[in-house]
């Protein structure tokens, strides 16, 4: 039988949950207004008076080809992160979920990466994939690969998809492996017995059960690859070569504290946070039908 709580005083529930909702009005609602209050305006070159434009600043920014552009550079970035981040984080957690000797070390190994802050983790992937001296760069050199990420817009996109990567990798890798141990192994036992094979097991019976836990990560993926990732390509590329990868929130920052369009910037602003309740609404709606809880 469900147990309910029940209050005597018909104020104490709003007074629990007032110091959570004052966190959430003061750090989201109240920026978010402001945001879009301001991408209603414009200011003069001088930043000392604002006028009232209203939609302005979205026509402008929907008539800019070099906004549009970043939509695509968003996607793709978003899209291989995405990807990949999952798909390395699950075959590690497979893979360290059947290690018997030294598994306390190699989990540990694997959650470090996500205690380095994203501006640190860009810095180190730059020191090892910059010419000539890098570890990185040295070594596909070596194999005879050119390497050169302030003229290639490939390698640049590379570079700023491998740090952020492998900055959420132990972030994705701990909830599969949560996963994976609450998976009964009786389950898994019987399908050997019956003669199945461990890419067969692993199609109808692992994943299948870990379609939650991925659910959730894609999710979190997404939204980290639009917002977590500012930090990973200012430390890297700064958006370039050219524009290739300037995504929609290095922009917003680029414009609005570089090239001084305040308005510009907080209409960027509210379109990415628009783009990003959709892609997650579309994803309860769509992808989450194919998840078995």
């Amino acid at each position: 039988m469900e147990k309910r709580v029940r209050f005597n005083s018909r104020w104490l529930p709003w007074l629990l949950i007032a110091p959570q909702m004052a966190v959430v009005l003061v750090f989201f609602f109240w920026p978010a207004a402001q945001a879009l209050y301001q991408s209603l305006l414009t200011q003069d070159a001088f930043g000392m008076s604002t006028e009232f434009v209203g939609m302005e600043n979205f026509e402008r920014l929907f008539a800019d080809a070099t906004y549009l552009d970043s939509f695509q550079t968003t996607a793709i970035f978003s899209l291989l992160v995405a990807v990949v981040g999952l798909g390395v984080a699950l075959l590690l957690a497979l893979m360290a979920d059947h290690v018997m000797r030294g598994a306390a070390i190699y989990k540990t190994l694997l959650i470090w990466p996500y205690a380095v802050a994203a501006v640190v983790a860009g810095v180190l992937w730059i020191f090892m994939f910059n010419s000539p001296m890098g570890v990185v760069a040295f070594a596909l050199r070596a194999m005879g690969l050119k390497w050169n990420h302030l003229l290639s817009a490939g390698d640049a996109m590379t570079l700023i998809v491998v740090a952020a990567v492998w900055k959420q990798i132990s972030y994705n890798f701990l909830f599969f492996l949560a996963g994976l141990q609450s998976i009964p192994r009786s389950l898994i036992e019987a399908a050997a017995i019956d003669g199945a094979s461990p890419w067969h097991r692993f199609r109808t019976i692992i994943f299948p059960l870990l379609s939650p836990t991925t659910f959730f990560l894609l999710v979190i993926n997404v939204v980290y690859a639009f917002f977590d990732t500012f930090a990973i390509v200012d430390a890297t590329t700064h958006g370039g070569p050219g524009k290739a990868t300037s995504i929609l929130v290095y922009k917003v920052y680029y414009d609005g504290f570089k090239a001084m369009d305040m308005g510009g910037s907080a209409a960027q602003s509210v379109i990415l946070m628009v783009v990003v309740v959709a892609l997650t609404v579309l994803q309860f709606r769509f992808v989450e039908r194919r998840v078995q809880y």
